[in-house]
């Protein structure tokens, strides 16, 4: 039996987590310095509640901006809900994680982006291990490879 992991779901999980965990220190100790959120998100997934002029507006992705004015922040496993002032008219919303393709904070220069949506298969990102217990025959044993470490040095500033 071949099982496979599935590396790129598994990092979307964790910028997921990261995300999660800014928000909620965010929601208890507000926005510090000059930190604010450029977020953008997909309006026609399933789970996202907007009010019907921003997704007429806005009909497949919008970025939303948390910075001076926010208010209502709750943060759950699965999105979280903010109100913001669109043309000093406050209006709620509902992301689901999920949802978020980008998100970048640029007083630090950081961002995050999601390549792919949830379920879609990546080969590049998986790798098949194979759990079969057929060790009863000798010599077909694949030879070994050794792991390819790569340097993170060449990628920073």
């Amino acid at each position: 039996m071949t099982r496979k992991i599935d590396y790129g779901k598994l990092m979307h999980a964790a910028m997921r987590g990261l995300i999660q965990r800014v928000l909620l220190d965010v929601k208890a100790n507000g926005l510090p310095g000059d930190h604010h959120f450029f977020i953008t998100f997909d309006t026609m997934h399933p789970d996202v509640e907007i009010a019907d002029w921003l997704s007429d507006r806005y009909p497949g992705d919008m970025t939303v901006v948390m910075q001076h004015w926010y208010d209502g922040l709750e943060i759950t496993d699965e999105g979280f809900s903010v109100t913001l002032n669109f043309g000093d008219s406050p209006e709620p919303l509902y992301i689901p994680f999920d949802a978020i393709r980008t998100f970048v904070d640029p007083s630090v220069e950081f961002g995050l982006r999601f390549e792919s949506q949830e379920g879609e298969d990546d080969p590049a990102a998986m790798i098949e291990i194979d759990d079969s217990e057929d060790d009863d025959s000798e010599g077909d044993e694949k030879p070994r490879q050794d792991a390819e470490i790569v340097s993170l040095d060449k990628f920073r500033k």
